[in-house]
Parts: structure tokens; C-alpha cells; sequence
């Protein structure tokens, strides 16, 4: 079974993203060195784990143990139940996308704006 480990860096740096959180929070809670987080988060250094780091970097994380190992492997990883129908976190990813759009319509208003003044 192939080893998907891109897969893996994203949803821990999408994770991150989404609690707002740091790494070294996180290093600290799944007890794992900082570098190990970094070298997952980024894909530096695709190799073999610890069953046990991934698995407490899941828990560190929010999720259950088993999570960043089924995202390894390919499987269909699943939040917590509770944190799949939270309506309150469904509106936060909702506004968490309209304030990326936002952001992306003030940037290409402030180049358009700077192209005028120069």
C-alpha cells in the first residue's frame, strides 16, 4: 500500500491553520521533537514513523489516534462525529473563505491602485 505522506503534511498544516495554533503548541502536546513536526508538515523527509508519533500528533491535533495514519494510507479519515455536523465550525470555514476572497480582492485593488499612482 502506497504511503501518501503530501497528504499528511497538508492536513497537519490545514489543522494548524485551523485551530491557530503553533507548532511548537503542538510538538510540545503530542511530545514529539519540533523538527519531527516540521520535517510532517513540510514532506522534507518522507520516511517511516512511529506508529506512536503519528498517533499523538493526531491526538495533539484534535482528532482521533488513528487519523493522520488513515490520510497516510489513502483511507477516508474522519473527524471526530461531533466535529463533522458543528454548525458553528461549518460557518467558521464559511467565513474563513469569503475572508480569503476578501483579502484577495484588497490585494488586486491595492496593485491596481499602486499601477495609478507610479
Amino acid at each position: 500500500m502506497a504511503e501518501d505522506w503530501a497528504a499528511v503534511a497538508s492536513a497537519i498544516s490545514d489543522r494548524l491553520a485551523e485551530l491557530r495554533t503553533t507548532q511548537m503548541d503542538v510538538a510540545a502536546k503530542a511530545r514529539i521533537s519540533l523538527t519531527t513536526l516540521r520535517e510532517l508538515q513540510h514532506n522534507t523527509s518522507p520516511r517511516q514513523r512511529r506508529p506512536q508519533t503519528l498517533s499523538a500528533l493526531s491526538e495533539a491535533l484534535g482528532w482521533p489516534a488513528d487519523y493522520l495514519t488513515r490520510v497516510l494510507h489513502g483511507e477516508n479519515a474522519r473527524p471526530h462525529p461531533d466535529e463533522e455536523h458543528d454548525p458553528v465550525l461549518k460557518s467558521l470555514t464559511s467565513v474563513e473563505r469569503e475572508l480569503g476572497e476578501l483579502r484577495d480582492r484588497v490585494d488586486r485593488i491595492e496593485r491596481q491602485l499602486a499601477g495609478e499612482g507610479g
